[in-house]
């Protein structure tokens, strides 16, 4: 009797360590539901991390400290088109955890020899993908998401929020969406009373997507100009997504402003040299009324950039509303809000100066 009874309060002292005693999730850790709906183990104190996929790192920027990273892709040694490596150059210095990029999968071996306590993804939206990953490494690996739009995107709160449970860094992640909600509210409150009349015929000219393009690159449903509530000319041909236009149509909607995406306007440059009567029938040119816009697409989407292009745009289209904002000053204050930094200068030296008018024939 008194065998069965010490072998008994062995095997509940051998339990203590979990709970219920069947290998479920360990005491002190928190369980968070991932972009993709998964249920992620964490355990409690991590503070070790690691970003892969396009864009991950840089939401990651946004919220978390990046003394607590161990590593980076290749891809995001390079600062060119990013502001969140401009901010934070050290982070070159960081151990390369696989080669990064849209069409490159993870790297399960290099992601061993960091050791993160946590892995955050944006490379796939395939819960199994994620699940294998984990399996692989033993780590726990969490999903996140841009979502289908550059700016005020609920999959990216979601995915702030994620990051912020995951590091600690709650308030932060709070401060950040806020800021997001707060911004998002100005430009509607500044465009809303704007009858449609008062409102100039606008396109998007050179929009840089998987590379960069002339001046049939486009969208329709387009998140900026929908931000500022601009009269996009695409949307009004009844087209609602990414597009590359027949030149002859462009001609035929004849927009009263156009803005250029820096990214493709050497392009644009070296088409307007080849047939400069093309764009001369545009009323925009002729008016003067050709403006650049910076490239917030590198690496999936600098948000950063593409809200400081929004109060750009709403500069040129609505100047009495947006009479007291700088959009260099603008820029700034968006970066040194998610950064920390100042990086509109160094920023534009890769694209021609920056936010400005543009003269095709000077």
């Amino acid at each position: 009797m008194k065998i069965r009874i010490t072998v008994l309060a062995l095997m509940l002292l051998l339990c203590l360590p979990l709970w219920g005693c069947g290998g479920e999730t360990e005491q002190g850790d928190i369980t968070v539901t991932d972009a993709i709906g998964r249920e992620v183990a964490i355990a409690e104190g991590a503070d070790s991390f690691v970003c892969i996929g396009p864009g991950c790192l840089r939401l990651y920027c946004y919220v978390g400290d990046v003394a607590e990273l161990v590593g980076v892709e290749d891809i995001d040694k390079d600062s060119i088109g990013r502001p969140y490596l401009m901010a934070n150059p050290s982070l070159s210095d960081l151990t390369v955890i696989g080669a990064g990029g849209p069409n490159n999968a993870a790297d399960a071996e290099k992601l061993l020899v960091a050791e993160p306590d946590v892995i955050f993804t944006t490379y796939n939206t395939d819960a199994s993908a994620v699940d294998e990953l984990q399996q692989k490494t033993g780590i726990p690996v969490v999903a996140l998401s841009y979502g289908d739009t550059a700016v005020f995107d609920p999959n990216v709160a979601t995915s702030i929020d994620l990051i912020g449970e995951v590091t600690g860094n709650v308030e932060r992640a709070q401060e950040v969406n806020a800021y997001f909600d707060e911004l998002e509210a100005d430009l509607l409150s500044r465009t809303e009373s704007i009858a449609a009349d008062e409102r100039p015929t606008v396109y998007l000219g050179c929009q840089s997507m998987r590379g960069v393009h002339g001046i049939e690159s486009t969208s329709g449903n387009f998140s900026l100009f929908n931000a500022i509530g601009a009269r996009n000319v695409v949307d009004e041909a009844g087209i609602t997504e990414y597009v590359m236009l027949d030149k002859e149509q462009i001609l035929e909607m004849d927009p009263e402003v156009i803005f250029v995406d820096a990214g493709g306007y050497a392009i644009l440059l070296d088409d307007y040299d080849t047939n400069p009567a093309y764009y001369e029938e545009l009323q925009a040119v002729q008016n003067n009324k050709v403006f650049l816009q910076l490239p917030y697409n590198y690496y999936s989407t600098n948000i950063e950039v593409a809200l400081a292009d929004a109060y750009y745009m709403g500069t040129v289209l609505y100047p009495e509303q947006f009479s007291d904002i700088d959009p260099i000053v603008k820029f700034n204050e968006i970066t040194q809000e998610l950064l920390g930094a100042d990086v509109y200068d160094e920023f534009v030296a890769d694209y021609f100066g920056g936010f400005q008018a543009i003269d095709l024939d000077a």
